[in-house]
Parts: structure tokens; sequence; C-alpha cells
């Protein structure tokens, strides 16, 4: 039987770009140096994508492969996919949700506790012998009791929610809509949740519906105390306000693994001691990293075996 001829937008994972040649007729499209005449030509022999999240997949791709009934995108977030042309087309769109919750959720609470508590300034204070001159470092700020809000509340804002019962934390969320058959209080107002916070975390999917939906206000109303910590995407977060509040003393700190214009970190920030920097790694860890891999070759051959993604957007 002939395999079925899909269409890789790019690079994912060495593991995985390895394994996918074994069940399907794959292509690599960044490896063709004209892709849009390749497309042309040659995009009607494709039945599917599998892409990264990184990888833009727009309405223009998807209308040079006309027989294409299926996206597998590795990743949580699918803000770089246009889901309204895949589904115009009859694409079934499918992500690895869920998978990340309890990495993402890990960081959002190491973030939380170093920015409170001043771990990695403190680990700087130290390298730099300060403490043996005798430099004492400011006092910080306590985790357990205080209030945290979360701006979104799928499977990770949940995750991060079930964590907070040990640090003996109040938990409110915003969301668009009330979330069914959660014991958290839905804040319908985000500057309300802001200004009744002392920890705001971002993680709600990113795209234009969030664009800067922490703005300059919202950050006033998280006021002096409060730490904002962001696992979700860069672009939810005015990066500029942000550095505002924070070289103002608006906000007590911020802890951030994503950023608007990943790998570029602004020069601002990074001056900034109360501030804490990833570089986008909230997912990185072997197990997620298996575990995301095989769900985007189970969700590939699900549908070519089933017609149905095993998660569908």
């Amino acid at each position: 039987m002939n395999r079925p001829r899909v269409l890789q937008i790019g690079p994912i994972t060495p593991p995985l770009d390895a394994n996918l040649p074994a069940l399907v007729d794959i292509h690599p499209l960044w490896k063709e140096s004209n892709p849009a005449q390749f497309l042309a030509e040659h995009g009607a022999e494709f039945k599917g994508i599998v892409t990264h999240v990184r990888h833009a997949c727009p309405a223009s791709l998807m209308a040079a492969l006309p027989h294409v009934g299926v996206i597998s995108s590795f990743g949580a977030g699918y803000d770089t996919i246009d889901i309204a042309a895949a589904h115009q087309r009859g694409i079934q769109v499918a992500n690895t949700p869920n998978v990340l919750n309890g990495c993402v959720a890990d960081l959002a609470w190491g973030l939380m506790i170093d920015v409170a508590r001043g771990l990695s300034a403190t680990d700087r204070f130290v390298r730099r012998g300060d403490w043996a001159k005798g430099q004492q470092r400011p006092l910080m700020t306590r985790v357990a009791g205080k209030k945290l809000g979360l701006i979104g509340f799928g499977g990770i804002g949940q995750t991060i929610a079930k964590r907070a019962a040990g640090f003996e934390m109040d938990v409110r969320y915003h969301t668009r809509r009330p979330v069914q058959g959660v014991a958290q209080l839905h804040m319908p107002n985000l500057i309300d949740l802001a200004r009744w916070a002392d920890f705001l975390v971002v993680a709600c999917i990113g795209g234009p519906t969030t664009q800067h939906l922490v703005s300059a206000q919202v950050l006033q109303a998280l006021g002096p105390k409060g730490i904002l910590v962001n696992i979700a995407r860069g672009s939810v977060v005015d990066e500029a306000a942000l550095v505002t509040a924070l070289k103002e003393g608006l906000i007590l700190g911020a802890g951030m693994d994503v950023f608007e214009n990943e790998p570029h970190v602004p020069e601002d920030l990074m001056a900034l001691d109360n501030v804490v920097m990833m570089s986008h790694i909230a997912g990185f860890t072997r197990e997620s990293r298996l575990e995301m891999e095989q769900l985007v070759c189970d969700n590939l051959m699900a549908y070519f075996e089933t017609g149905q993604v095993l998660t569908p957007v």
C-alpha cells in the first residue's frame, strides 16, 4: 500500500525528523531552494502537513495543497496556524495539548518563587563576592498564603492552580467565559483580577485575540507589590509597558519565559535585577519532548487510519 505523502514545513526535533520517514512519505519543504515553485508543481500530491508551532502555516500554504486533510503540529499553541482557513477547507488541525501541563506549571512556580525570594539575584550576589564583603540582600516576599491570579484557565492554568493548594493560596482566574466544573472564582474583568492578585500568571493562548492583553493599565492595577509571570506567549504582554512598570516600581518584579521578539530580549529588561528570564524552555524536558513527538505521529496516523485526529483544535 502506498504511504500517504506528507509535507513537513520545517525541522521539528532530530528524533522526530528521523522517525517520520518510517511512517509516511515525508518531504521537507524547508530544504527546497524555491518552495513556491515546488508547491506549484507538486502541491496536489500531499495529503497532510506536519509542522512545529514556530513555523507559520498560513492560508496561502493550504491553498497550494488542495488535497491536504490534516495538519499535525508539535506544540500546545497554534497561533501560527490559520485555524479558520484550515477549518474552512475541511482540514483537521491537531496539536499536542496537556502533554506540557505539568512541566509548564513547574516552571511557572519556579519563576514565581525565584522572583519573590530573589533566588537568581541572590545567586549573582554571592558569585560577585558581595556577601563575603559584608553586604546584605534586601528583605524579599513570602509566597505562601498569597493571592494568585491566572490569565487563562485551560490545562496549564488549572495545573498551576492545583499546585497552589500546597502553598495555601487563594486562586482566581480570568477568561472570556467561566470554566465549568472548577472551584476557583472567575473574574470577568482583568483589571479587577490584577488589582486583587499578588501574583499574576499569564497562561492563555497567543494570537490577535490576546495581543497586549497585559497592558500598562493591567500592570498598574497589579501594583508595586505585585509580580507578573508569563509562561504563555510573548505577544500577550505589552513589553514596553512592562519595562516602564519595572523601572518605575509600578510592579515588584517579573518572571518571563517568553518575549515579543524572541530570541531578542530588550536590553532594558536584561539590566534589571528584579526580572528572571528564561529562553522559552517551559516545556523543555526529556519526558515532555518524547510525549509530544509521539503525539504528533499518533495524530497523523490516526487521521490516515480512521479519518479523525486524536487531539483536534
